[in-house]
Formats: C-alpha cells, sequence, structure tokens
C-alpha cells in the first residue's frame, strides 16, 4: 500500500510538470516498472476497460518508458494535425501514457444515424494514412458514446438501450472504415459502445449533449511493442 501510495504520488507530480511525456516515460518506467494488466483499465469506466489491457502482462524498464513515451508523443502529435479531432495525453493507473483521440459524433454522423458523412471519411482517411497505418504495433480501441436523449416512445429504459446500440454501431461504422483504409483486426482490439456512459459534460444543455455525443479512440502500448522497446534498451 505504501509503494502504491508513492508511485501514485510520483504520477501525479509528473502529470503535473511541464517535462515531455517522453521524459515522464523514462521516469514512470524507472519507478514502477511492473506489469501493464491495468494499463487501460479505467479508459472506458464501469470495468469495461479492464478487458481491452487484460492480455498485457509485459515488464517496462526505464530505457523502455522512453522509448514508449516519444512514440506516444509522436502519435498524438499527428492526430493534432487532423482537423476533426482531437488528440489527448493520458495517463492510466500505473503510470503508462496512452493517446485517447476523440471525434464528434456531430462531424462523424447526422443525428440518430451511423452512416460516416463525407467529412468524417477525410478524417479518418488522414488518421488511418498517418497515425493508426504508422503505428501497427499500437493497441487499438474504439469507444462510442451518445447523449441521453430519450427515443420517441420509448421509456427510459428503451432509449438507453437504443442509445447503447446506436453508440455501438457508430463505433463500429468507423472500425469498418479504418479498416478498409488499412488497419488491421490485429491492430484494433476493441470495438464497444457504451451509449450513455460516462458524459464528458452535463447533458441538460445542448452544447454539454454535443459533447457527449462522440466516438474516441485509444491508441496504447501492445505486448509486441512493449518487447522491442525492452530489447531496444538494453
Amino acid at each position: 500500500m505504501k509503494f502504491s501510495a508513492l508511485f501514485l504520488s510520483a504520477a501525479l507530480l509528473l502529470s503535473g510538470c511541464s517535462m515531455s511525456n517522453t521524459a515522464k516515460g523514462g521516469l514512470i518506467g524507472g519507478a514502477g516498472g511492473g506489469a501493464l494488466g491495468a494499463l487501460i483499465g479505467q479508459l472506458a469506466g464501469k470495468g469495461k476497460g479492464a478487458a481491452i489491457g487484460a492480455a498485457i502482462g509485459t515488464a517496462v524498464g526505464a530505457g523502455a518508458g522512453v522509448l514508449i513515451g516519444n512514440r506516444m508523443d509522436k502519435a498524438k502529435a499527428a492526430a493534432e494535425k487532423i482537423a476533426a479531432a482531437q488528440a489527448e495525453m493520458l495517463t492510466a493507473d500505473n503510470g503508462m501514457k496512452y493517446v485517447r483521440v476523440t471525434f464528434d459524433s456531430g462531424i462523424l454522423f447526422g443525428t440518430g444515424e451511423a452512416t460516416l458523412s463525407t467529412q468524417a471519411k477525410e478524417a479518418l482517411n488522414q488518421f488511418a494514412a498517418t497515425v493508426l497505418n504508422e503505428n501497427k504495433d499500437m493497441d487499438v480501441a474504439i469507444i462510442g458514446y451518445t447523449d441521453n436523449v430519450g427515443w420517441k416512445n420509448c421509456n427510459k429504459a428503451q432509449s438507453q438501450e437504443k442509445n447503447r446500440q446506436l453508440s455501438q454501431k457508430r463505433a463500429q461504422a468507423v472500425y469498418n472504415y479504418c479498416l478498409a483504409q488499412g488497419a488491421t483486426t490485429d491492430q484494433i482490439k476493441t470495438v464497444d459502445g457504451l451509449g450513455e456512459s460516462n458524459p464528458v459534460a452535463d447533458n441538460a444543455t445542448k452544447e454539454g449533449q454535443a459533447a457527449n455525443r462522440r466516438v474516441e479512440v485509444y491508441l496504447y502500448a501492445s505486448p509486441e511493442m512493449i518487447e522491442a522497446a525492452n530489447a531496444q534498451a538494453q
């Protein structure tokens, strides 16, 4: 417990510093090492994300942490150049860095629809070419969300289920299009729709509802990437 508290404090302290994620990766890797089973454990909330990182159990040393941090920095920078995307660097509970790329569903889809717009295809073309296809050794998760607006002639439970199904179809549409642009089924590990859960804004406002209608794509180190980084760092 003392070690966990100390490591968490160090990770929080580092996240507030101005140093690059590459530098952070080295310090976190050196301090923590250990298993990566919980790498993406918190990404989708309510335990959903735990399965995404469940297969990752390789230890990461300080040198490998630097290399992985550098790769995540570059992936984030590439995603930031896409006009319809917002890229963020996040830190998992164990200190490992991963990237979240958010696409606004208002850009990707029409209201209540799961068919990609022309603008969405242009954005995903660029995303696949400059991010996914350039980082084949990163694992990927695609998660869809909706607002909590109900459906006509449906009660609350029925609307929640319809929203979950819609979010799943939207995530699947992004997945299918990325595959058509060169991504692989081995690379994209998870495609899920979580409906109204995990809102990022207040559903009581139109602006909040718009923010909650989104598709998130997560990029995180695969076991192969970790193994290669460990070997290179030796």
